[in-house]
């Protein structure tokens, strides 16, 4: 399991538009990732506003 502050091993994943972004285009930024399970259910519609938030 990769902890705070590791180094995230080399992957790509696809954006919210299905274009690819690769983890080593971030390379010395802070990177945060976001998964939710499911959209439009309550619950992920309110763990995704306090994500944003910052709460």
């Amino acid at each position: 399991m990769v902890k705070v502050g590791d180094k995230a091993p080399a992957f790509t994943l696809k954006d919210q538009e299905g274009h690819p972004q690769e983890v080593r285009d971030y390379a010395g930024q802070p990177l945060v990732l976001y998964f939710y399970p499911k959209d439009d259910t309550p619950g992920c519609t309110k763990e995704a506003c306090s994500f944003r938030d910052g709460s």
